[in-house]
């Protein structure tokens, strides 16, 4: 169960490290980004427990505040602290791509961690639960990092304070906007909705691809360069 609980997160960040190189971050950084990621649970789970108590509405409406704020906005906003606090500012990002790289590492180690919680906790009522996670849950943590790192390198890189402050905000609200529709999809349990993950996440591994190559492309370009 330990195993197939942590080693999806340690693949698909072993596939975001080996993107990532022309210009290779430190392994110790990239260790403690991922570390601090799955810490990050803890506050999160505080400030969700919070959240319910906040929820006053009923139906999908109360759906809506759960999976948007509470689980969404909070999850999003501590892994993004985890990369603010150590590495933003941190001399090896120094390249567009490092953003997608270490907000992915961070949302990875946080998936890892929730994915032990859960593995944990549902299995011997549902066994299959960690091909669910596997294949769905720790990979749309991968891409919402992925996104979240697309606009904090604009932020980071930004010579423009307005666009700079446009960019950082962007890379807390869009995340957890997708999050939260991804959250809403499942748990509304209702048909028409569940038809619609499939084209969701199908856009959503797109993206992320084309933001990915784009970055992936500057570094190539900068290492030559170089």
């Amino acid at each position: 169960m330990i195993l197939s609980a942590i080693l999806p997160g340690v693949v698909f960040s072993l596939f975001i490290i080996f993107i990532d190189r022309y210009d290779k971050e430190p392994k110790r950084l990239l260790a403690k980004v991922f570390f601090f990621g799955m810490f990050a649970t803890i506050p999160t789970i505080i400030a969700e427990t919070i959240g319910q108590y906040f929820n006053i509405f009923t139906g999908l409406y109360g759906l809506l505040f759960e999976a948007f704020i509470v689980i969404g906005l909070s999850e999003e906003f501590f892994k993004r602290r985890v990369v603010m606090r150590h590495a933003f500012s941190h001399p090896a990002f120094n390249e567009k791509l490092d953003g997608i790289v270490y907000c992915s590492i961070a949302a990875l180690g946080f998936a890892t961690l929730e994915n032990v919680f859960y593995v944990f906790s549902y299995s011997a009522t549902v066994p299959d639960i960690w091909i669910t996670r596997a294949l769905l849950s720790v990979p749309a943590h991968m891409l919402l990092g992925i996104t979240m790192g697309y606009y904090l390198s604009m932020a980071r890189f930004c010579n423009e304070p307005g666009k700079c402050v446009s960019y950082m905000n962007k890379s807390l609200y869009v995340p957890a906007f997708l999050h939260g529709a991804f959250d809403f999809i499942l748990m509304t349990e209702l048909p028409l909705f569940s038809l619609a993950l499939i084209p969701f996440v199908v856009v959503l591994w797109i993206l992320s691809i084309i933001r990915l190559r784009k970055y992936y492309k500057d570094s190539k370009e900068q290492h030559r360069q170089l």
